[in-house]
Parts: C-alpha cells; structure tokens; sequence
C-alpha cells in the first residue's frame, strides 16, 4: 500500500487576524501541520493559529521576508510543503485533486494559480482579478529556500520539474481596504529602496518599484522605473519579461498615450505573440482612437487565444468576457459608420 505523503503549511504572519482564520479553513483537511512564523502581532492573530493546534514561532523581524520564511521551512517535517499568506485561500473544493497529485507526481514542485484580487473592497472585488501561476507546494529536504528581501521567490533546482496544477489560490492582500490598513505601500518602497541603491541591483527591483507606484496611480514615477527595468534587462542581453510590457503598455493606456502606445506594443508583441493582455490593449488603444476595423481584429486574437495562460500575468477575462464586450462595441460602430 502506497504512504500518503504528509503535507505542512508554512506561513509568516503579522496582525492577521482578520483573514488567518478563513485561510486556515481552507486547508485544514489537507494540512498535517501548521507552522507560523510571528513577526511581531499585537491582534489575535496567535489565538487563532492556536485553535487550529498551529506550531508557534517568534521571529525578530529583519526587513527580509526570504529570511522569514526560510526560518518557517527550517520547522516543517513533512514530505511536502505548501506556503501561503493569511490573506489568502486556497480552493477548498480541489483538496482532493492535490492529494491524488502528490501521491503520483515525479515534480519536485507544484505551480498553482493566484489569482489577486483588487478594487476598493473585498465584496467590490469580483471581475477585478489578475491571475498567474507561482510554485506554491514543493518537496521538502530538497534544498528549496527563497530569496529575496521582498517579493520572495523560491529557488527551485534546475534538475527538478514543476508540474502545473489547476487549483486556486484565492488572494485579497492587493485590495485597497487591506494595503491601507497594513500600509503595504511604504513598507514594500522601504524595502525596495534598500535593494535598488545597492549596486548590480536586479532589474526586477525597478519593476516592483514601478507597480508600487502603478497601485498608488503616480503612472509617470511608474512609467519611470518600468522603463528603466527594460533597459537594465537589454543591458544584460536578457529578453525583458513578458510582464514588463504589460506594465508599460497599461499604464500608456491608461494616462491615454496612444501613439507612443501602439507603435511600441507592435514591438512587445513581436517578442510575445500569444500573450493575450498585450493585444487586448492593442485593442483598447485602436478602440479609442477609433480605428474600429483594426481593434476588432485584436479582440478576435485575444478570444481566439483564450484565457488559460500559465506562463504569463493575466487579467482575468480578456481571452473571454472583456474581449467579448469590446467586440461587440466594436461591431456597433462599424455598423454606425455605413
């Protein structure tokens, strides 16, 4: 009889109590252990870990969240490891998918969807989603760890794979009632500032810089910093992420640079043809300057080409509803103008 593998959730928290609870219930059938790292709370953030027999560890914060959380996989002792933050949930309904998945699986990683939620409110949040795919469960005793100071990823072996599974993450931390609340926004440029005055920064520092300015709508400080990520990535010959681009040619649009935006985008998506985002802005840009014709032909690309892109950052709907919208505005027009 084959052993089921036993899972841990390692987790840092600080002043969590108001989702803590909710995202433990999602995973307390999957979980066989619980390890929180304490950063500091002075809620009943350690009270509701309690209840579900969370391990309990205190953690003086150092302004590295890699460190933090490389301190929670230190606790596990379980074959797997899934990492979440108390702001989010994980599908309740696909526990079962997951634990078929790590008893089969040869993958030394699971990547599962985020999707991040956004708007003023969690019940405004609905339909204002983006939606990518991060590893989020992996083996343990593997040598994985993260790196970073902030926006922390995990440093995965080359010679392992990762398998991609379709089971979501539920995330509420980028809702403005939250970052407000936690004063997300200077504490994450705080951060960033210390890693992008050290020299031979990585270009990302100016991406993260760029989308904490974009949230804060300063869209020329994050027109700023976007533009000097891509040029440090074609600096050290690297193909600037897909991601980049996206952050440019949302915020052309939304401060209405049209021209500027149009030109360029037929460049971005030379580099990445099949990233549906891109030629949905093609599509809006075409649409408000009124070349009708021509952004239809984008919305046709963006449905054709769907919704269900692991490899990039999505908005949710423009393979599906948001390019349908705009088709059929498109297709008003056109019948207007005969």
């Amino acid at each position: 009889m084959r052993q089921i593998p036993t899972i841990s959730l390692c987790m840092i928290v600080k002043n969590e109590e108001k989702f803590l609870n909710q995202c433990l219930e999602s995973v307390d059938t999957l979980i066989d252990e619980i390890i929180i790292v304490d950063t500091g709370s002075t809620d009943r953030t350690n009270d509701i870990a309690k209840k579900f027999q969370a391990q309990i560890f205190y953690y003086s914060w150092d302004d590295h969240f890699a460190n933090a959380r490389n301190f929670s996989l230190q606790k596990a002792t379980t074959d797997w490891i899934l990492w979440l933050d108390a702001d989010e949930q994980l599908d309740h309904s696909k526990i079962e998918e997951i634990q078929q998945t790590v008893q089969r699986t040869k993958a030394i990683a699971l990547s599962l969807p985020i999707i991040n939620y956004s708007g003023d409110t969690v019940e405004k949040s609905e339909g204002q989603a983006h939606l990518y795919y991060q590893p989020r469960l992996f083996r343990n005793h593997q040598g994985i760890h993260f790196v970073h100071r902030i926006h922390e990823t995990l440093d995965i072996p080359s010679l392992g794979f990762i398998e991609y599974l379709d089971t979501p993450i539920y995330h509420y931390g980028y809702i403005t009632e939250v970052t407000k609340r936690k004063n997300k926004a200077d504490r994450n440029k705080h951060l960033l500032m210390k890693e992008y005055h050290k020299k031979d920064h990585s270009p990302w520092i100016e991406y993260h810089l760029a989308s904490e300015y974009y949230r804060e709508e300063e869209y020329q400080r994050a027109l700023e910093f976007v533009n000097k990520s891509l040029l440090q990535f074609l600096l050290a010959s690297k193909k600037p992420p897909a991601l980049l681009y996206k952050l440019k040619y949302d915020i052309l649009l939304r401060t209405n640079t049209l021209e500027q935006a149009v030109a360029g985008i037929e460049k971005a998506l030379l580099l990445y043809p099949d990233y549906v985002d891109l030629h949905f802005y093609k599509g809006c840009m075409l649409f408000e300057q009124g070349d009708y014709s021509k952004a239809l032909h984008s919305f046709n690309k963006c449905l054709e080409l769907g919704d269900h892109h692991p490899n990039y950052l999505i908005l949710t709907g423009v393979g599906s509803d948001k390019a349908l919208e705009y088709k059929k505005a498109c297709l008003n027009k056109l019948k207007g103008q005969k």
